[in-house]
């Protein structure tokens, strides 16, 4: 049943999220989120690798690692933290001959590229269309080099993170001399805005530019905002979740492994709902959603919503 164009009024707000979660969960969600969860895991050492690397350049490769180390610990526990350091220094500390090292740049651009070549297939199919089968083999190259691109991406966001943490951190000393009762209210709000700025930047790049849709920006503001609330929300419930209960205790040797697929999984169900809110709201709204060049639309999505 299509819904006539209107103009968005905040009484909508309830129906657009019932309309969304109706939308979700008709998507197989779960089934989404563990496809991107497993190739996470095969894609983690090339991404992190990469990262660290690239922004290393600039900042310096001890200090992104520890930072990254630090981060999945406050996220993932110790543990889980002390696994991911593992893997990076065994990646990185490992002697090559040119042509390993040749075949391990291949491997790494390869791996690191995965998770985001499956997020790919996984919006598509959320906003009903798929590759063109005519132009396939140009298509998975083209996916590739894109897929690339947003770990490069990753990187550049991560760098401005570092900056503007070490230009608030330089600048604590004074904002304590000016409020003196109000700093640690003053830069954790600072934080929090920063840290939504730049996940609401990184997710509207992935909802227009990943999956072969073309969509307004409009939509795309709207649902990347609501989509790194959800992200930053969901990140401190998560914490408080792994650190209290320890689920990958039970798992003993891996629990690690189960960590993380646990956490992408989940942050996986957060952007997916965050691309069926902003296939909703331009729908809703008169923002159409057509494929481009390099797709077909496979299917029709109609949400029944009862009054």
């Amino acid at each position: 049943m299509d819904v006539m164009p209107t103009k968005f009024k905040i009484k909508h707000i309830p129906s657009l999220f019932k309309e969304t979660y109706i939308a979700w969960n008709k998507d197989k969600p779960w089934r989404l989120s563990a496809v991107v969860a497993y190739y996470s895991i095969l894609s983690l050492p090339a991404l992190l690798v990469i990262i660290i690397n690239t922004v290393g350049a600039i900042w310096g490769p001890d200090i992104v690692a520890g930072r990254l180390t630090d981060e999945f610990s406050s996220t993932l526990g110790p543990d889980a933290a002390e696994s991911i350091k593992s893997i990076i220094t065994n990646v990185q500390s490992e002697d090559k001959s040119v042509i390993s090292t040749i075949i391990g740049i291949g491997a790494l651009l390869f791996g690191a590229t995965g998770v985001f070549f499956h997020l790919h297939i996984s919006l598509n199919e959320i906003w009903g269309v798929k590759s063109n089968p005519d132009i396939r083999i140009k298509k998975i190259i083209f996916d590739r080099v894109k897929s690339f691109g947003f770990v490069l991406i990753i990187g550049f966001l991560l760098l401005i993170s570092f900056i503007a943490t070490a230009m608030i951190s330089a600048l604590t000393g004074y904002i304590k001399s000016l409020f003196p009762d109000l700093i640690i209210y003053l830069v954790y709000a600072i934080d929090i805005g920063l840290s939504l700025t730049i996940i609401s930047v990184l997710f509207a790049l992935i909802f227009k530019y990943l999956p072969d849709v073309n969509i307004q920006w409009k939509a795309i503001w709207v649902g990347a905002v609501l989509t790194a609330i959800l992200f930053v929300l969901g990140k401190f419930l998560l914490g408080l979740y792994f650190g209290q209960l320890n689920p990958g205790s039970t798992y003993g040797a891996a629990g690690s492994i189960v960590l993380i697929l646990l956490w992408v999984s989940y942050s996986c169900l957060i952007l997916f709902f965050g691309a069926e809110f902003t296939w909703v709201f331009a729908r809703r709204y008169g923002m159409k959603i057509h494929p481009n060049e390099n797709a077909v639309f496979v299917k029709t999505k109609v949400v029944e919503v009862e009054n």
